[in-house]
């Protein structure tokens, strides 16, 4: 296989909150183009490498950000020691070879990069490499998901209609206390009781989100103190380590979330 070094060869821990996981698999059976929508850090990129995993298909993942081009993602032609060579990029490798093409954070890419996925994602599966005169088929195996948080939407920054209307949606958020505080305990190591406190803490951050914060705290942030916990460093400061400090610079915002964690410590 082409993409072996691609496959998820560990699985990796998931925690389902619904149906989620049926819902892709039915999705994937025919290919449908899907869209993971949730707020940062609540386990968007962990489930679909969960998925690739489970499904033993190759995932390639692209990171997107404002400077990226339609060459970032299909590929360019490149001086080596046998002169000009076409090398295929991370969305043409998986459409050729056969993977997940995971594209995070998708609204962060220019919206012109965006359009390069339209005849991928409908009943063409196809990419034009207009540079290399080729049309690349898409492999059976290739499945394209893409992932934004719609808290960051804006008139800048949110998919074109065209866009969206291409793609199947998977809604993702923060699991439920008892669900979230075992995440927290089995990916960090301390005990339930401390993965609840901590849960409560960001409950209540994420209550301040419109009011000071753009988004209160991740599950991943959790992990983090968690981890910090676990290495002995006291609560209070793993938190403003690892969530009061990332989140904010704002002083009243600092006391209150201060305050959240005196409460719940």
């Amino acid at each position: 296989m082409p993409l072996t070094e691609y496959l998820v060869s560990e699985e990796p821990y998931y925690k389902p909150v619904g149906n989620e996981i049926v819902h892709y698999e039915a999705a994937h059976a025919d290919r449908m183009p899907i869209v993971l929508k949730g707020p940062t850090g609540c386990g968007k990129t962990r489930f679909i490498e969960y998925m690739a995993w489970k499904l033993k298909i190759p995932m390639i993942t692209v990171s997107c950000h404002e400077d990226m081009t339609a060459s970032d993602l299909v590929g360019r032609f490149l001086l080596d020691a046998e002169g000009t060579v076409w090398h295929d990029g991370p969305l043409t490798l998986a459409v050729r070879h056969g993977a997940i093409c995971y594209l995070d954070e998708i609204v962060e890419a220019r919206q012109d990069t965006s359009v390069v996925i339209h005849s991928l994602s409908d009943h063409r599966r196809m990419l034009s490499l207009e540079k290399k005169n080729e049309v690349v088929k898409a492999h059976p195996d290739f499945h394209l998901v893409i992932s934004y948080n719609p808290g960051y939407q804006s008139l800048l920054k949110d998919l074109k209609e065209s866009t969206k209307q291409r793609f199947g949606a998977i809604n993702f958020s923060y699991p439920k206390t008892a669900v979230e505080a075992e995440i927290v305990s089995r990916e960090s190591g301390v005990d339930l009781e401390v993965g609840v406190k901590l849960v409560k803490i960001a409950e209540r951050s994420r209550n301040l989100k419109g009011q000071g914060l753009e988004e209160g705290c991740s599950t991943r942030m959790l992990i983090h103190v968690g981890k910090l916990i676990n290495r002995g460093i006291p609560l209070g400061e793993a938190c403003e380590i690892a969530l009061v400090s990332p989140l904010t610079d704002d002083l009243d915002i600092r006391r209150a979330l201060g305050a959240a964690i005196a409460a719940c410590a």
